[in-house]
């Protein structure tokens, strides 16, 4: 329950694909990094950042039926340590050859989790950095903690063409302590990754001699460090005497009108794809593909080098590389299914991760209702929703993505965030502009948290267009003489630049993707429309260097014609970027997206000014999106629902047992 293990596998079996979308087994990622290693011949000094599937074209994996043949390719991105820049390319599995390889001098691969302790274990070596922990009065430097931050692209002098972290430091007073509780305030080390040498120590309190100094209240979160508990609740147990109604086979997920295939990799982490919905026997797709592209945590303090935190969690490091192993009855509740993951470490090794995905039913309450007052009959059905979770912890953040599919044509994405904030210390009771104070001496810094979700649609086929929706209420004149006139006023986004586009409150703006090409029985085109509760304005300036290299926070709304490269919105390579690539720079080619495959982009996020209450583990914060059918199906979805009485529930008081009566 306290620990997520990561599995070296040698010996561990593997399943076998049976779909072109399958992700890479652990043999095919054994054959890609042979393949790799006697290719580059660079001995131990070769690094891997990316083997991942090569997704087949659509038409080919549209086409597929069981017992087809199936071509199975990679992508990869290689280093070598000591040098600067990176390979990418694509092998062939069944062939055993590299098809495509190209050199790209200027990009640099993200920092990998084996990497993390590396740059700690440079840091704490440093004289200087020694010293500097000296200086603040501090023995053990066995409880120093560097935690190797992204260094962005902040144009400072000496650190070109090189692959960096710029690190910020905290310090354990035992051995499991929290130590976010303990900043040490103006000192970061810059280490070249690369070469896992010191560029640099920065001591911004050397020169004066004066330290902020280190809180030391202790603040702690571990079960072995509380001793005062509340009295527990009787127990809530979710019991289905009968099992999940949800089969898998494969990486194929049936539950009740819905089917999805399940796929993961090391940089979006979970992936839905070919996600469809049976009505009268008809599948109908809905869904392409489905993952988190890209994210960026921007903090709003100049104070310092405290600018420098500005990182994209996802590009920079590898989203799914993070995943946790799940817990039964901590993480997940019910009758639960794992799928363990297989992702490959720095080495080249296939890396098992137990347990990575969560697959259960939940209750999500009222379907419907309604009480007929003339024949005092009322009907009520419950509806349930499948859920498909995993988390994933990036340094002090914990953020839990959770999928749901409901019962009446719902796609709902959770983002729940939680984990311990990022800290740094001040002067007690000193007025903080930037942040929170929320333990004595101790601040929490102002910042958000924006995600970016390619939706690659596929509403009833692969033909859709995006219609604006704005509700508009005319002025009071011959047209509105009442004043109560308001409508629903439609525009198709039928460009690249026409759909960069803002939630607007005051126009109650949403968008839907159409099909104009299969109509409802009322004669409209059927389209899902995308609900999106948790858009927020971004605060970082968009000429400033965060801003520029995550232009895609600018618009909540993006819609590309697809693209096989085109994959993530701030751009492929996103250590040390320079804004080049992504969704700006896309989409200023203005292609078509009326009638086409297109792929809709949408960020949202959390605005967090930190709580007291957010230390020292914050609460779970949710965000996210729907998309809600809308004119998809000929009337309510749920009007066949069998009337079911939940027959374990419980009355402590008198009350009807019927609910259709």
């Amino acid at each position: 329950m306290n620990e997520r293990p990561h599995i070296s596998l040698s010996q561990q079996a593997s399943p076998t694909f049976g779909h072109p979308l399958d992700p890479l087994t652990a043999e095919e990622l054994v054959k890609a990094a042979s393949i790799l290693r006697t290719h580059f011949d660079f001995g131990p000094a070769l690094l891997f950042e990316t083997i991942e599937l090569l997704e087949p074209a659509k038409d080919v994996v549209r086409a597929f039926a069981a017992g087809m043949p199936i071509e199975r390719r990679a992508r990869f991105t290689v280093h070598k340590r000591g040098s600067t820049g990176l390979w990418r390319g694509r092998l062939d599995l069944g062939t055993g050859t590299i098809t495509k390889v190209e050199f790209l001098a200027d990009a640099r691969p993200m920092i990998s989790p084996e990497e993390f302790m590396m740059i700690e274990d440079v840091a704490k070596a440093d004289p200087r950095f020694q010293e500097a922990i000296r200086r603040r009065g501090i023995e053990n430097m066995a409880y120093v903690c560097v935690d190797p931050w992204s260094a962005g692209n902040f144009s400072v002098p000496g650190e070109e063409n090189k692959r960096l972290a710029h690190t910020f430091v905290w310090l354990r007073m035992s051995d499991l302590d929290n130590y976010y509780a303990h900043p040490v305030e103006g000192l970061n080390v810059v280490v070249d990754v690369d070469k896992l040498e010191v560029l640099r120590v920065d001591d911004h309190s050397a020169a004066s001699g004066t330290f902020v100094p280190v809180p030391e209240t202790l603040i702690n979160y571990d079960a072995e460090l509380l001793t005062d508990f509340r009295k527990p609740l009787k127990p809530l147990d979710v019991v289905q005497s009968e099992g999940p109604s949800f089969t898998l086979e494969g990486n194929k997920l049936t539950w009740d009108n819905w089917d999805v295939r399940i796929s993961f990799n090391g940089r979006e982490g979970l992936v839905l794809q070919q996600v469809g919905y049976t009505v009268d026997g008809l599948r109908r797709p809905i869904l392409y593909r489905v993952s988190m592209a890209e994210m960026v945590v921007p903090y709003g303090n100049p104070d310092g080098v405290h600018y420098r935190k500005n990182v994209f969690d996802s590009g920079e490091y590898g989203f799914g590389k993070l995943v946790n192993s799940l817990a039964l009855g901590c993480d997940c509740l019910g009758h639960i299914h794992y799928m363990d993951v297989v992702l490959p470490d720095m080495m080249g090794n296939p890396r098992l991760i137990p347990s990575a995905i969560c697959i259960h039913e939940e209750d999500a309450g009222l379907a419907w209702k309604h009480f007929d007052f003339r024949s005092e009959r009322t009907e009520t059905r419950r509806m349930r929703r499948l859920v498909v979770s995993s988390i994933t912890t990036v340094g002090n953040y914990e953020y839990c993505c959770y999928w749901y599919l409901f019962q009446d044509g719902t796609i709902e994405f959770e983002m729940k965030a939680t984990g311990v904030i990022n800290t740094t210390a001040c002067i007690p009771g000193t007025e903080q502009k930037y942040g929170t104070e929320v333990a004595p001496g101790l601040v929490g810094h102002i910042h958000q948290h924006v995600f970016c979700m390619r939706l690659d649609m596929e509403v009833d086929g692969p033909d859709n267009t995006v219609v604006e929706c704005d509700t508009v209420a005319p002025p009071m004149g011959p047209e509105n003489p009442m004043g109560n006139a308001f409508y629903l006023e439609q525009t198709p986004l039928t460009s690249e630049l026409k759909a960069r586009r803002r939630v607007d409150f005051e126009k109650s703006r949403y968008w839907k993707i159409t099909n104009p090409n299969v109509r409802n029985w009322v004669g409209k085109p059927t389209a899902y429309k995308l609900e999106t509760p948790s858009a927020i304005p971004a605060y970082t300036h968009p000429d400033g260097p965060s801003g520029r290299r995550g232009g895609f926070v600018y618009n909540h709304l993006w819609v590309t014609p697809y693209d096989p490269e085109e994959r993530f919105p701030a751009g492929e390579y996103m250590n040390h970027s320079t804004g080049a690539e992504g969704l700006p720079a896309w989409t200023e080619k203005d292609r078509p997206t009326d009638n086409t495959d297109i792929v809709v982009w949408h960020s949202f996020g959390l605005h967090h000014i930190p709580r007291v209450e957010d230390h020292p583990v914050q609460p779970c914060v949710l965000c996210g999106f729907k998309l809600m059918p809308v004119g998809f199906f000929n009337g309510n979805p749920l009007i066949n629902l069998p009337p079911e009485t939940n027959k374990a529930s419980k009355s402590n008081t008198q009350g009807s047992s019927c609910c259709h009566s």
